[in-house]
Order: C-alpha cells, then structure tokens, then sequence
C-alpha cells in the first residue's frame, strides 16, 4: 500500500465519491484506510465509563485503499504514486502526473 498517515486523498468510489480529506489511520493487512469525514456509519453503543449515556454516534468506517487516490501537491488533482531513488539512495513517492516527490 502506498499510503500514510496524513496524506490528502480524494474518494473515487462507494457512497463518499468525491470526497476530499486526511488518511487518519491505515491498515496495511487488510488493505484499507480511514479517510476524516468519509464513509460515515452510525453506531450503537452501550452506555461504559467512557461514555455514560451511551447511544448512537456517528464514525468513519474503514475504506478499501484502492477506493481512494491521492491528491498531487503542485496540482491539486488525483495523481497515482510511483517509486523512485533519489540521490541519497533513498526510496521516496514520486506524484506521477507532476513528478512532484510526496512528503
């Protein structure tokens, strides 16, 4: 997976199309990440020491990583990631479309 933690994505498909915002959290196993704002679900829950009331609250579901893209920095458009040794001989991702190095 060629996605971290606090890069700006963009959601190209499922219920959330479009929408723009962070990686919060990624699993690498499985494939998935959690993108802020995107892939809202409601969830019940019972009232514990965290929370006392208990209720429904809404949370980001995780998303499968090749429903999102991300967004070129110099651009501002959904870019694919490619790999590239730079000239210390290290490996960093490369925005195809502008050759931009992503952070």
């Amino acid at each position: 997976m060629n996605f971290k933690v606090g890069d700006k994505v963009v959601v190209i498909a499922g219920k959330s199309k479009g929408l723009e915002g962070k990686i919060i959290k990624t699993f690498k196993k499985e494939n998935r990440v959690i993108v802020e704002g995107a892939n809202i679900i409601t969830k019940h829950v019972k009232p514990n020491a965290a929370n006392e009331n208990g209720g429904i609250i809404k949370t980001e579901a995780p998303i499968d990583a090749s429903n999102v893209m991300i967004i070129d920095p110099k651009t501002k458009k959904r870019t694919r990631i490619a790999h590239k040794i730079d000239e210390k001989g290290n490996k960093v991702r490369v925005a195809v479309k502008s050759g931009e190095i992503l952070k």
